[in-house]
């Protein structure tokens, strides 16, 4: 059984990264990512800090703007605009969830898709959803480069994704089906949800339901990537049992350490291809 280790494959991402905003710099190009966080929610706290050191890692200026809880939709929806307009900034981030009173839809529709480094704007949805050139949702992008990166097989092979979010589950099915994996969705109105993910040359497990997935529900033999990152009384762990699934696969991702230090190195690197494109096109 092979763990596909995420941490030392950001960490080597991020030397790649490094040299490439060098590169950038002797031509006189900065990048620089903005993050927007409403409200003192203490897991976005977190976040933002690990943005925040991703940056400073690879050379990319970090902006942190903080709003108050109670800041007005109308000014945060102001506020994306200017960065919209600024030539220095390339890449924009509102951290969420956000707080009450505040449209998500609204704010993310407001980013502008050319520094829309989440990818998470209809415009960069619809854009992976074809086949265009556009940025890809962090997570989902993570995942395949750790794919690329272990040297698995997608071409061809059962992919099942249990979740059907816009932030993994969906984009996770687009890129895999570029790819020409055959893919299915599941999710909470799936009937025999076991009977589905058996099935699965590769599994993608995105609900945010701790241990969700058991080793009954595991081909022998698949790769098995766990998105879920839930705290309880034993710590961090998956939406997998980790212990039990992983005598049962070929290959797996712990938590922590698995897809979460790749969702962040994506987002440099789609501020740093944002920053190229800026640029040179």
């Amino acid at each position: 059984m092979q763990i596909l280790d995420g941490k030392a494959t950001a960490n080597q991402i991020r030397q790649e990264l490094k040299a490439e905003v060098l590169t950038l710099k002797e031509q006189g190009i900065e990048p620089q990512l903005a993050v927007i966080l409403v409200g003192e929610d203490p897991a976005s706290q977190v976040y933002v800090r690990n943005k925040e050191r991703g940056c400073k890692e690879v050379g990319i200026g970090s902006r942190t703007i903080r709003l108050p809880e109670d800041t007005p939709e109308a000014e945060l929806l102001s506020l994306i605009r200017q960065l919209n307009g600024d030539p220095g900034v390339h890449g924009i981030l509102v951290q969420l969830p956000l707080p009450r009173g505040i449209d998500e839809q609204k704010v993310i529709d407001t980013i502008s898709p050319e520094k829309d480094v989440d990818g998470f704007h209809p415009i960069s949805m619809g854009r992976l959803l074809i086949g265009q050139d556009g940025f890809r949702s962090c997570t989902p992008f993570g995942i395949m480069e750790l794919l690329h990166r272990y040297n698995i097989p997608i071409a061809g092979q059962e992919a099942v994704i249990v979740g059907r979010s816009n932030i993994v589950g969906k984009p996770m099915a687009a890129l895999l089906l570029a790819e020409n994996a055959t893919v299915t969705i599941c999710h909470s109105r799936t009937r025999n949800l076991a009977d589905v993910t058996r099935r699965a040359d590769i599994l993608v497990v995105a609900v945010g339901k701790s241990k969700l997935v058991t080793a009954d529900m595991v081909k022998p033999g698949a790769v098995v990537i766990d998105v879920g990152m839930n705290r309880t009384d034993e710590g961090l762990c998956g939406d997998v049992d980790y212990d039990a699934v992983a005598g049962v696969a070929a290959a797996i991702t712990p938590v922590p350490g698995g897809v979460g230090p790749m969702t962040i190195t994506m987002l440099l690197a789609n501020t740093i291809r944002s920053a190229r494109r800026a640029c040179c096109g």
